[in-house]
């Protein structure tokens, strides 16, 4: 049926739905971003999994955000895209509260991830000499395996009852609502963005002081420390997991903004799409990760060709050996 231009389609088992072209196209646009999300995730993983030859431990880190990633396209992103056609949740509270929960929880796991990426950052440039020791691989997945818990225990209180769930009709994605729980809602913030934001500013503004220093010519009396300082501000990965952390905050940004200034004034903007478009924007932030990565990591890109050239050859051990000893030509 055409009424107004607008294209309605008359559900079955639901008369009173209504399928315009409007919410067609915000369905079709969660799904596509729902798939690449899923899609990147998944060749993230199977990357960081197939590569056999020595590797960073931050490359830990960034196998904990892609699983995070491809949760939130499995189990969050799917559910909005019908909720967007039929513009109301359909699944009933208990699938709103654990939606609810899981979003917050896979945000919370990767701030904290961003901050031990920082840290790893950070003790690599300060601690040339013993990095390798400090930051071994068993270590940093003790600390992965501490924050998934330390994450799920820290926001299940909504999960247990003690919040509502609220089904955001501009974004349709169901969300907790931290209203009706400030004094917890305050103490969830302090503990998650405190001690991460304050540690990636300080770490990364040593680590770029640090940068301008050398390019500036200043001496370092240890020979040995200023060598292998030299190598380790020479590694790509600086630049690039800065990107990363910052894409993340940006991602975000517009939303945590906006939510600030309709909390602060008591208004509500009433402009088309701006609520879909703020959050979903921080949404997509689990897709952008592979395309820093592809630009900016050469290892990464070596890890890759592994993958594609793995899938089609049958000699998969010898071709990964002469693969990486090939890693200087990338």
């Amino acid at each position: 049926m055409n009424r107004g231009g607008a294209v309605i389609v008359l559900s079955a088992d639901d008369p009173h739905a209504l399928f315009t072209l409007e919410t067609l196209t915000q369905a079709g646009v969660i799904f596509v971003m729902g798939v690449a999300i899923i899609m990147s995730n998944l060749l993230l993983i199977a990357t960081f999994v197939n590569f056999r030859g020595p590797s960073e431990v931050i490359n830990i880190y960034l196998l904990s955000l892609s699983v995070a990633d491809l949760l939130c396209g499995i189990f969050v992103v799917p559910l909005s895209v019908y909720s967007a056609a039929v513009q109301q949740w359909v699944y009933g509270d208990l699938v709103c509260r654990l939606v609810g929960y899981l979003e917050v929880t896979l945000w919370s796991v990767s701030v904290f991830t961003f901050m031990w990426i920082s840290v790893d950052r950070y003790l690599a440039v300060r601690k040339p000499l013993r990095y390798e020791t400090v930051q071994t691989k068993t270590r940093c997945q003790c600390w992965m395996v501490f924050t998934w818990i330390s994450s799920a225990m820290l926001c299940c209180p909504p999960l247990l009852g003690f919040n509502k769930p609220l089904f955001d009709r501009d974004a349709y994605i169901c969300m907790l609502d931290w209203g009706n729980m400030a004094a917890y809602s305050v103490t969830v913030a302090i503990l998650i963005l405190g001690p991460s934001l304050i540690t990636i500013v300080y770490t990364y503004s040593y680590i770029f002081s640090m940068m301008r220093k050398l390019r500036s010519g200043v001496p370092l009396h240890d020979k040995e420390y200023a060598t292998a300082l030299t190598e380790n501000l020479s590694n790509p990965s600086h630049v690039m997991s800065f990107v990363l952390v910052l894409a993340f905050w940006l991602s975000w940004a517009p939303y945590a903004g906006l939510k600030l200034y309709e909390h602060f004034t008591s208004t509500r903007f009433q402009v088309p799409f701006l609520h879909f478009g703020v959050v979903w924007l921080g949404i997509l932030n689990s897709f952008w990760k592979a395309l820093i990565l592809t630009a900016m990591s050469p290892q990464f890109r070596l890890a890759l060709r592994i993958l594609c050239l793995t899938l089609c050859c049958r000699h998969k051990g010898r071709l990964q050996a002469e693969l990486i000893g090939l890693d200087g030509d990338d």
